[in-house]
């Protein structure tokens, strides 16, 4: 059964088949101690698709949905997500140089939404997002992207699993820290190259910084801590079509 706006799915069954059948599912909600072979079903094939499964009180999700939730609600996402060991592949079939951008902790679907925007202005072939703490690839984050989520593909992996599968493909990761760093012109991205932005204020998550292959910042005037991370994402990706020539 879907709910207003056809944003929600409710209840075991419903959500169950949502899996099953392959649509589109940001995450799902249970309460807490959902117990139950449909319960136990559901968790798998999370799972196995990737999707965040968020453990709730139940008045959580009566809140959302005033009818018989039966313990369980998923909210539907508004793009497909693809595999990245699926994505790299084809990039290269295609006799193109790849060039994407992964987000670690964003949340704010605008900030999302805007990164989107300029990724695939600048000729990016895909966004790569985390399984925890990203945010919600609904309506409004299709609104804030202009429609480039329709067309930009987006990849939902656990981060590190997706910075090896990069790094196997031969493309380098290179994230937005400030401490030993280079300002983009010194950092060649020409190359096979993934840009990695991480959340206003804790920034990239320790573990991934010890993982990138150059750490790059952007000069920036002392009055400010630190651009939007949509900004900063957009100054990035256009070093890199300016490096690749595209478009010019």
């Amino acid at each position: 059964m879907a709910g207003k706006g056809k944003e929600f799915i409710a209840g075991r069954h419903p959500v169950l088949e949502a899996l099953e059948t392959g649509l589109a599912v940001d995450s799902v909600w249970m309460s807490r101690g959902s117990q139950g072979p449909a319960e136990t079903k559901i968790r798998e094939r999370c799972r196995e698709q990737r999707i965040p499964i968020k453990l709730v009180p139940p008045a959580a999700l009566t809140r959302i949905w005033n009818g018989n939730h039966q313990g369980v609600l998923a909210w539907r996402s508004a793009v497909p997500f693809y595999r990245i060991a699926d994505l790299v592949p084809a990039v290269y079939e295609q006799g193109e140089t790849p060039l994407f951008i992964m987000l670690d902790g964003v949340t704010d679907v605008r900030n999302a939404g805007a990164i989107a925007r300029s990724a695939l202005a600048a000729g990016a072939h895909g966004m790569i997002i985390g399984t925890r703490d990203v945010a919600r690839f609904n309506e409004d984050a299709v609104k804030a992207s202009a429609g480039a989520l329709l067309h930009l593909p987006v990849c939902r992996e656990a981060l590190p699993y997706a910075v090896d599968v990069l790094h196997d493909s031969g493309v380098q990761v290179i994230g937005a820290a400030l401490e030993h760093s280079q300002i983009p012109s010194q950092i060649d991205l020409t190359v096979p190259v993934c840009l990695l932005m991480g959340a206003e204020g804790s920034g990239i998550d320790a573990a991934l910084l010890k993982t990138l292959d150059h750490r790059v910042r952007i000069p920036q005037s002392a009055k400010v801590d630190s651009y939007n991370v949509s900004v900063a994402a957009g100054i990035l990706l256009y070093e890199a079509m300016r490096q690749r020539g595209s478009f010019l």
